[in-house]
């Protein structure tokens, strides 16, 4: 059984549909991480799921229980706010206890349930302290333990991260991994950060204008994506139209592109005699090959090297090791058949 299972979900504001026929299932223990533009219905999911908003139509079903018109306090959810929202006044301890004592749980319980939830997270010395006495990185874990206190089956995180400096973000992301392991929980997370959702999730679903443009593994997302705007929103993938010429093999395709003919393998074969097809700026082989371009910007990022190489009046991205490339200069390039992956076709 699912643990969240969405049916039908529409959300409107006046005469703007935030949400449009959404229908998801989120399966028990899953880590879950909502992507997409800004204005695609991310939160807005993320709020009707916690119960801060109503649907206008559609069910929200949470391990069993329909609780669309159930009030947040009476769900089994906790909501892990980007900006931590913490009580300034309270320390530490009290910040954690406080929605225990709200429920009225029994003080036992809770003084166990806080001493956990402190030792996974590294709290124990930061106890009496005040939230303005702590750095970004420690209030934010407080937040994160005062949603895990309550032992939720099911735990939303807006953004939390995003308030956060780079490496401090990487290894907050880690232990949000790590406790959401530890405990089973199952986790729908909200980022604008492809990296991190990449890195976090069992499966992510990407939005576009309130719906679900697909649902996959981080794998088979940035590897194997349904539709251009999937290949061009994760990962930033090289997205062309082409003329479909034939099989020059038995499963090898030729297609015409603005940049040259192109080879490939991809399965299933094209469906239309022109299609939508993209490449990964990492797997242009550099040097070899008939394709060719004026490089327009070279970048140095360390571990590669950045090229934005124009072609045919199009700017196409290529990362490639140490290379003598220069701006201005021309550069011969080629695609292996298995890098070029066919899309929606076009009719």
């Amino acid at each position: 059984m699912a643990a969240v299972s969405i049916q039908g979900l529409y959300k409107t504001f006046g005469g703007f549909a935030a949400l449009s026929e959404l229908s998801l299932d989120v399966k028990s223990g899953e880590f879950l991480t909502l992507i997409g533009p800004s204005g695609c219905g991310k939160t807005t999911l993320l709020k009707l799921i916690s119960g801060f908003l109503e649907p206008t139509a559609g069910t929200i079903i949470i391990n069993g229980q329909d609780v669309t018109k159930v009030p947040p306090e009476a769900r089994d959810t906790a909501l892990c706010f980007q900006s931590y929202a913490l009580f300034p006044h309270l320390t530490v301890r009290e910040n954690l206890e406080f929605g225990l004592r709200q429920k009225k749980t029994p003080a036992n319980d809770r003084r166990a349930r806080i001493a956990d939830v402190a030792a996974k997270l590294g709290l124990e010395p930061q106890m009496d302290k005040l939230p303005n006495q702590l750095s970004g990185g420690q209030q934010q874990r407080v937040s994160l333990g005062r949603a895990l206190v309550m032992r939720p089956s099911v735990i939303l995180f807006d953004e939390p991260l995003s308030n956060l400096d780079a490496k401090l973000r990487d290894q907050v992301r880690v232990e949000i991994r790590r406790i959401q392991k530890d405990y089973g929980l199952t986790a729908i997370y909200v980022t604008h950060d492809q990296a991190e959702a990449l890195a976090m999730s069992d499966r992510i679903v990407v939005l576009n204008g309130g719906r679900v443009e697909q649902v996959d593994t981080p794998e088979s997302l940035y590897l194997s994506p349904r539709t251009g705007f999937v290949a061009d929103f994760i990962g930033s993938a090289n997205v062309l139209s082409g003329r479909v010429l034939g099989q020059s093999t038995p499963g090898l395709w030729d297609i015409e592109t603005p940049i040259g003919t192109l080879e490939t393998c991809s399965d299933p074969g094209p469906k239309g005699s022109t299609v939508a097809l993209c490449w990964r700026a990492e797997t242009a082989q550099l040097g070899k090959g008939d394709l060719r371009g004026i490089v327009r910007d070279k970048a140095f990022q360390g571990h590669f090297t950045d090229l934005m190489v124009e072609t045919d009046g199009s700017i196409y991205r290529i990362q490639t090791g140490r290379t003598a490339a220069v701006e201005g200069g021309e550069v011969r390039f080629s695609i292996p058949p298995e890098s070029v992956i066919l899309l929606e076709s076009k009719t």
